[in-house]
């Protein structure tokens, strides 16, 4: 039996994938922002357990992670939590920037960073779920974009100083996916949402679930989604 922790198990890919992994009997621990939501979690997927850390304050993860039980072994590191806000360069505040930073790319680095010797120890596979905004940056895109840019160059540093580790990094990149993040994306754009025309988070989590799942004789370097209506 596997154990994933996962950030951003609430909703959206995150949901998916954890319902997946749950389904099967792999043990879930998720990562969330505060106590109360973490109760939120565990109640939804009974028998797992929650690891408080907030992704929107990164210097405190190293506290935070010292008061809990951190899992003593990890098969794969799932990082799909992520926020979005747009803006053209012009009018956004350096708030914006921080706040898509921390929780897209600092967040991220810092989780791993923290649980490094435990990925080492089990051989992981760290799963960063990036963006076609992480290839491409578009206007009014742009602080999201950086900070997807970013975490592909995270990724890819990993893999290269990792692999002698045993540890397989793999980066995907959705396109447009129906999650409460698509409607957010919507609203700021001035469109009408509509869910049926983008990718169903299941599809993006067996996206996933195969990196995972993949045998060790092989890895994904970095894989693509895009919509197919």
């Amino acid at each position: 039996m596997a154990t994933h922790l996962i950030t951003g198990a609430g909703s959206g890919i995150g949901a998916a994938v954890a319902a997946r992994l749950h389904a099967r009997g792999d043990d879930l621990v998720l990562l969330a922002r505060d106590a109360a939501r973490g109760k939120q979690l565990v109640e939804r997927y009974p028998g797992a357990t929650a690891l408080v850390g907030d992704l929107a304050d990164p210097d405190r993860l190293s506290w935070a992670f010292s008061k809990q039980a951190v899992p003593e072994r990890i098969d794969s590191l799932l990082h799909i939590a992520g926020i979005v806000d747009l803006g053209p360069v012009g009018d956004l505040r350096p708030k914006t920037w921080r706040q898509q930073l921390n929780v897209n790319l600092i967040g991220p680095a810092e989780v791993t960073r923290l649980l490094l010797p435990t990925l080492r120890a089990s051989h992981a596979t760290v799963v960063f779920v990036n963006s076609g905004a992480g290839l491409t940056a578009h206007a009014e895109w742009g602080a999201y974009a950086a900070s997807k840019h970013g975490l592909k160059a995270l990724a890819d540093a990993l893999r290269a100083e990792e692999k002698p580790n045993g540890i397989r990094v793999t980066s995907v990149y959705p396109g447009r996916t129906a999650s409460p993040m698509q409607a957010k994306v919507h609203s700021q754009e001035g469109k009408e949402y509509d869910p049926s025309r983008w990718i169903d988070p299941e599809s993006v989590a067996t996206t996933i679930v195969m990196a995972v799942d993949l045998p060790r004789d092989a890895e994904i370097n970095d894989v693509t989604v895009r919509p197919g209506r």
